[in-house]
């Protein structure tokens, strides 16, 4: 019908590119149905048509360019890999050479990174175009991505709801299409509840898989970059890549990267996957339970053996959480201080006034409020009342999941206890914000690796569950996402006003 009325079927093509996964892209670009620079083009347009979204600090679009042009030049000497020619975002903590790298922070909003991260050099290395940086909430400290200096990102299928974080903004740019993937990081959560209230994939790997090389530190034993797609093969594709051992990383894995997508399709018959009773209590939401326990059927339904396993120790994930993060943070930002690079107060009186003054001003109320704890908790006299008994309950919530994937292969579970809340609704309210993180955290504190994938909606709002693994077993977690959405279609949803 297109070329009856005179439009060349080759610009209806290329209009809906974004309707695309990132695997369908790599397709197109391999047939030659349109070129890198086409298709980088295409996103650049996105990015500014939907600006209003927030979900953007830096869009770079000279950088991109010159990066679609190589790889289209790559393409012609049939030097292409997979990923060649793909555009992607990285989260705002990830460096990034000559390009603003703010963590979502005004202490940050003048520093341009000297080098890249590992994992952007690892994804340079494959080809993929960097169309911009994703907002976050500053220094990845919240679960709504209200916490940037930038302001709130708005979550695409309900702009007055919250996208979740702190990789709000990497979760809601590629649930609106603007980028097909997104790199993003989960400290407590961070990767797999934005997916979840954006409707789209999400992967955290093993603790020590991805190095953490120039991805600005949080909570160093709980930090863990991952990305965000749309399906679970796309995460095979961008995860295979950006993974691997890294000497600058004195906490990176040296273990072989299996090969991750080629283990999707494999039969998961005879499966066990737990569901554990205490993710199925008092707090979940009626809607967000049964849609969750509706996907457990239609992993059951496709041949996997559903088994009921206990982790008893949930409930104190949540205070152990709070004491060893914050502490971590308390050391990590100890070197905002306005002396080396960052915000700088003008005019301190004394070395005192400097650093007061800059950090006040350079470092928002969340960021500030978990300093203080960090530093509380790790004071003289309070150490072992509060940080020494949080490590001791760490260990026993990594020994309950031992001894859970003692009777299964993985758990299914929800992400978050409700959908996306309003912006502003829990703003005021920091206790009842940390207890969205209540399913998410204890993964964090074991090392394990997590997906989040869409399994419906819930009044109009997107409803996510995860998968939980032993520790390297992302292969399983990604094949078991893939096989539940080749059955279903709630990945393929995109919000009405970004189709």
């Amino acid at each position: 019908m297109g070329s009856r009325c005179g439009v060349d079927p080759t610009t209806i093509r290329q209009a809906l590119m974004h309707q695309k996964t990132l695997t369908e892209l790599a397709i197109g670009l391999e047939k030659g149905e349109f070129s890198s620079v086409e298709l980088t083009q295409h996103y650049l347009d996105r990015a500014t048509a939907h600006a209003s979204l927030n979900s953007f600090i830096t869009v770079t679009p000279d950088l991109a360019i010159s990066q679609a042009t190589a790889a289209d030049a790559r393409r012609a000497s049939g030097d292409a890999g997979p990923l060649t020619g793909l555009p992607l975002a990285h989260k705002d903590l990830f460096c990034t050479e000559g390009v603003r790298t703010s963590c979502g922070s005004k202490m940050l909003d003048n520093f341009i990174s000297p080098f890249d991260a590992t994992v952007v050099s690892k994804l340079g290395e494959a080809g993929m175009v960097t169309v911009g940086k994703a907002n976050m909430d500053e220094f990845a400290m919240g679960s709504s991505n209200e916490n940037s200096f930038y302001g709130a990102v708005q979550n695409p299928w309900a702009t007055d709801r919250v996208p979740g974080g702190s990789s709000g903004g990497s979760a809601a740019m590629v649930a609106a299409r603007l980028v097909p993937a997104a790199t993003a990081t989960d400290t407590g959560g961070s990767i797999r509840q934005p997916a979840s209230f954006c409707g789209v994939t999400g992967i955290k790997p093993t603790y020590g898989r991805v190095s953490r090389y120039g991805m600005v530190a949080y909570a160093s034993s709980l930090d863990q970059g991952g990305v965000i797609a749309a399906t679970a093969e796309d995460c095979a594709m961008v995860l295979g890549a950006m993974s691997g051992h890294d000497a600058k990383d004195s906490t990176s894995i040296d273990r072989p990267v299996e090969d991750y997508r080629k283990v999707l399709g494999a039969d998961i018959a005879g499966l066990r996957v737990g569901i554990p009773k205490e993710y199925f209590g008092e707090g979940l939401s009626n809607a967000v339970g049964e849609r969750v326990l509706a996907a457990a059927k239609e992993l059951e339904a496709l041949g996997a053996v559903l088994v009921d396993v206990s982790l008893p120790n949930t409930e104190l994930a949540i205070s152990s959480y709070y004491v060893v993060a914050p502490a971590e943070a308390s050391s990590n930002l100890s070197r905002f201080d306005g002396v080396r690079y960052g915000h700088r107060c003008e005019d301190p009186k004394d070395l005192e006034d400097l650093y007061k003054r800059s950090r006040g001003e350079g470092l928002g109320k969340e960021v500030q409020r978990r300093i203080m704890v960090g530093a509380y908790v790790l004071s003289a006299g309070y150490y072992d009342a509060y940080y020494l008994k949080a490590q001791k309950l760490r260990r026993l919530i990594a020994q309950d999941f031992t001894q859970a994937f003692e009777q299964c292969d993985l758990i299914v579970g929800p992400v978050a206890p409700t959908t996306a809340f309003k912006i502003g609704e829990l703003s005021d309210d920091p206790v009842a914000m940390y207890l969205a993180d209540v399913y998410t955290l204890s993964t964090n504190l074991a090392g394990l690796p997590g997906i989040s994938m869409p399994v419906g909606l819930a009044d109009g709002l997107p409803v996510g569950a995860q998968l939980l693994g032993p520790h390297f077993s992302e292969a399983r977690l990604l094949n078991v996402a893939h096989q539940f959405q080749q059955q279903t279609d709630w990945h393929q949803k995109i919000p009405a006003a970004f189709a």
